[in-house]
């Protein structure tokens, strides 16, 4: 899934020339004091004394329990503005450590360090944390099974996902307008919502058409509240197939907000578009600097007789220096991605192993890759996920 963003924010400097004046301001001013003195014929002279540095607090390191010894980690620090920076190699971390922007995964034996950061204060003391669940690999460590017993259809779990809204094309001449959960805002509406667990347990992802020529969707992510990695993603999943639809399961960088698209990276495992092909096709692609639209992208063919129309299971493994994506089954990727991959695109850089990523699934309408919908493609339809799963390597 392409991505194009229109914000870029800068990063906080944590070294800038005022806290360097700042703690030289005393000796220059009781010179200045001194010279004044001696012009003012014998007066005593006074000076001010600039305030202390403060420092900042030191993070807080908490955990909440994923499944099978695996926790999610959340940093926080009372300090207010105060960034936290992290490592998990048991590495002291400075300001050009990662940056923590959401919690993350913790499925393997790590120790983890984080600072606070304000510019004009001094850093604080490392907080530490160690782990060792010793989780043995292929160990289911997080889920999301998209369970509902309220009777009716329901929001998708707001501990992990949160939606992209509006329209304007998304970087690719998109159609839709997202909508989030509870959204009121024209074209979405609550009678018909755009995303919805339902009764049977599935997460529905719904392409409307509310007037002619107005169409509305969804795009949920786990930005800002949940984020991993390396191990294994599956999303279970069945997509419509007709003209002007683009499905997709991907995930981007934590660091998106502050370096943006494509820098952050981009691992796309479920990607297709428009109607049913003999054979039919699932695109695993990825992206980042040096290397976007379809300069890395491998196309799965199914098994004759069936479609994304049917239920698949799509996976990512994703380790150090390496991304490989399969269709059902994990055993027989069908196409791996390493450094060397992009080593022939001038100005490429390999951005997976910079930090966590988070999660989205979406279903476009219209844009560049698929074109626009016409009297052929049918609303509502509805992209169908059974569940999220991640495992250990």
């Amino acid at each position: 899934m392409k991505f194009q963003s229109k914000t870029l924010r800068g990063t906080r400097n944590t070294h800038s020339p005022f806290h360097i004046f700042r703690g030289a301001a005393p000796a220059l001013l009781t010179l200045g004091a001194l010279l004044i003195a001696g012009c003012g014929g014998g007066s005593s002279g006074t000076h001010t004394t600039p305030p202390a540095e403060t420092v900042v607090a030191t993070p807080t390191i908490a955990t909440t329990d994923a499944q099978n010894g695996a926790v999610v980690v959340s940093l926080s620090t009372t300090t207010s503005g105060a960034a936290i920076y992290y490592t998990t190699d048991g590495s002291t971390p400075t300001a050009s450590s990662t940056a923590y922007v959401a919690p993350f995964l913790v499925a393997s034996n790590v120790t983890v360090n984080a600072i606070g950061v304000a510019t004009g204060d001094t850093n604080s003391i490392v907080a530490t944390k160690t782990f060792a669940p010793n989780i043995p690999s292929g160990t289911l460590v997080w889920s999301d099974e998209f369970t509902n017993s309220t009777g009716a259809n329901a929001q998708p779990n707001p501990t992990y996902w949160g939606y992209d809204t509006g329209g304007g094309g998304w970087g690719n001449s998109e159609l839709e307008t997202y909508c989030a959960w509870g959204s009121t805002t024209s074209p979405c509406s609550t009678a018909t919502p755009n995303a919805y667990v339902d009764t049977s347990g599935y997460l529905h992802i719904s392409a409307q058409q509310p007037s002619a020529g107005t169409y509305t969707s969804a795009r949920l992510k786990t930005q800002g509240l949940f984020s991993f990695q390396y191990g294994r993603i599956e999303f279970k999943a069945m997509v419509p197939e007709a003209q002007g639809f683009w499905p997709a399961a991907w995930l981007m960088g934590n660091n998106f907000a502050s370096i943006n698209w494509p820098a952050c990276g981009e691992q796309d495992v479920m990607e297709r578009v428009n109607a049913a092909t003999n054979p039919d096709f699932n695109v695993g692609s990825i992206h980042g600097p040096g290397f976007t639209g379809s300069s890395l992208g491998t196309t799965f063919n199914f098994p004759s007789g069936e479609t994304a129309a049917q239920w698949h299971t799509y996976g990512m493994i994703w380790s150090k220096g390496s991304v490989s994506y399969y269709v059902d089954d994990p055993t027989s990727p069908y196409i791996t991605y390493t450094p060397s991959s992009i080593a022939s695109f001038a100005g490429s850089s390999w951005p997976f192993d910079n930090g966590p990523n988070f999660i989205i699934m979406n279903l476009a309408i219209g844009g560049e890759y698929p074109g626009s919908p016409n009297s052929t493609t049918p609303f509502p339809s509805d992209m169908l996920v059974d569940y999220v799963r991640i495992y250990t390597n």
